[in-house]
């Protein structure tokens, strides 16, 4: 074979060979692509699962959170009911307790004030009788002046001053 021929099957030979060459990085090229590829993928898939972790973390906090807060209102409702049930029941207390006062303080002042009409009627009726006592005496004194003093008018004088004294 003549140089020529020789140079181009070297060429052809180095041609071939480079082609080879290409077609393995290629395909190298390709299986790299295809496992950055994967690797993305599953880099996308790992965060989507951590990003769905992090959001049903989220949630269950929020839950939680929420279920801590009603607690914490229904307690504070419960502590109003019962502050106020307390108060409600107090007021009553007091009330009934202002009618016996008032009821008490009203049977003393009619007590008071029988006893008070008691007194003044006998202080009145022994004043009646100590005036009418003083005038019978008086009209005794004039008849007896007067010399129309008879026996009848003492004995009635002696009685009325008995019964006087014994009221006394």
């Amino acid at each position: 074979m003549s140089t020529r021929d020789e140079s181009h099957n070297k060429a052809g030979q180095a041609a071939g060979r480079a082609q080879e060459e290409k077609d393995r990085m290629t395909e190298k090229a390709r299986e790299a692509a295809g496992g950055v590829k994967d690797k993305a993928n599953q880099a996308k898939d790992k965060g989507w699962e951590s990003a769905q972790a992090g959001k049903e973390r989220a949630q269950e906090s929020k839950d939680q959170t929420g279920s801590f807060v009603g607690e914490k209102t229904e307690a504070a409702k419960q502590k109003a009911y019962e502050a106020a049930e307390a108060a409600r029941q107090k007021a009553q207390e007091v009330k009934e307790m202002s009618k016996e006062k008032t009821s008490e303080a009203g049977e003393r002042t009619k007590e008071t004030t029988q006893a008070g009409k008691e007194k003044t009627s006998g202080i009145l009726q022994q004043t009646g009788e100590k005036l009418r006592d003083m005038a019978q005496g008086a009209a005794e004194a004039a008849k007896h002046t007067f010399g129309m003093n008879t026996e009848e008018s003492e004995d009635a004088h002696k009685t009325t001053t008995r019964t006087t004294n014994t009221k006394e």
